[in-house]
């Protein structure tokens, strides 16, 4: 089979573009022909071995795809040879012509669904429901600011919330994606890059947040402690360095910040996130957006775009 592989950590072109052996499933293990591949930004880290994720050298880089089931390990049951399924994660590597998959993170694609918008369910969508519900609590009726929200766990969160009944404010970098979020459910979208951004937020509510998720904690989470209602919740998805911040913001308010990190989660945790994904499926209130489909081979090209601020919807690979 094609695939990627990372022997070395280093910037997007140490990924190689490989002949790699196909894996083959033991009897508790699916064979899955991959159609399309979500990249998430954990995986830049990965493949950096920055931030500190430095997994074993060689790997095949992914957690999330989607394709048809090719082969089934004898004690497997539930699934069908040529049914289509999306992965929430991999034994052996997503970024691959055919990757290995453990049944509980095989789930049925539905039919309404591409390959694309599955390879796009994962990790985005798991983060977002636990981001919003089990971190930081949310419920109808309150106010939510997501920061980057133009990116794929963004989006999820933008559709989350809105379908929920929340006030939903959300930043992004273009118009293009501005205008996407006003779609998905937000009630008010400003250009991140502008320095007076966090004011008109204020200016145009006339109050502050009672939840806000910051997927780059290192950039906002200063200005989030003024914006902050009291006993607000600030739950950090993202963040790629340092910043100081002025803990009594955050104590004269009894608000309280929260950190995640996807792939973390428990058992149960997954479960729950996956019983609601699956019903907002199925009821149409959840559709992951598309911003970009590349070719396998040219995975490096994604990850130089994934990071950008102007990122929009979900970046997929697809296997030839």
């Amino acid at each position: 089979m094609k695939g990627i592989l990372v022997s070395e950590y280093g910037p997007p072109e140490v990924m190689q573009y490989l002949d790699l052996p196909t894996p083959e499933p033991d009897d508790s293990q699916l064979l899955i022909r991959v159609h399309a591949i979500g990249i998430n930004p954990v995986e830049t880290y990965q493949r950096e071995g920055s931030q500190g994720y430095t997994p074993e050298l060689p790997f095949i880089p992914g957690r999330n795809a989607s394709g048809v089931i090719t082969a089934i390990g004898k004690q497997v049951q539930g699934f069908t040879i040529g049914e289509r399924v999306f992965c929430s994660s991999t034994i052996t590597g997503a970024y691959a012509e055919y990757t290995l998959c453990r049944p509980d993170q095989t789930h049925p694609l539905p039919d309404q669904l591409s390959f694309s918008q599955g390879a796009a369910l994962g990790t985005t969508y798991v983060t977002a429901y636990i981001a919003l519900y089990i971190r930081g609590k949310a419920v109808s009726g309150e106010t939510v600011l997501i920061h980057g929200a133009s990116g794929g766990v963004g989006t999820a969160a933008v559709q989350m919330a809105a379908t929920a009944g929340m006030n939903v404010i959300a930043t992004a970098g273009t118009e293009q994606a501005k205008a996407m979020l006003l779609r998905e459910g937000a009630k008010f979208v400003v250009d991140h890059s502008d320095p007076a951004h966090f004011q008109h937020i204020l200016d145009h509510l006339g109050h502050g947040m009672d939840l806000i998720l910051e997927m780059l904690a290192n950039k906002n989470l200063e200005e989030d402690l003024s914006l902050v209602n009291n006993y607000g919740r600030i739950v950090i998805i993202g963040s790629r360095g340092q910043i100081p911040i002025t803990p009594r913001k955050l104590m004269v308010k009894n608000a309280a910040i929260i950190g995640m990190l996807p792939g973390k989660d428990s058992s149960d945790e997954f479960a729950q996130a996956y019983s609601y994904i699956n019903k907002g499926l199925r009821k149409g209130f959840l559709r992951p957006v598309i911003g970009q489909e590349f070719n396998l081979q040219e995975a490096s090209l994604a990850h130089h775009l994934v990071r950008e601020s102007h990122a929009y919807g979900k970046i997929v690979l697809i296997p030839e």
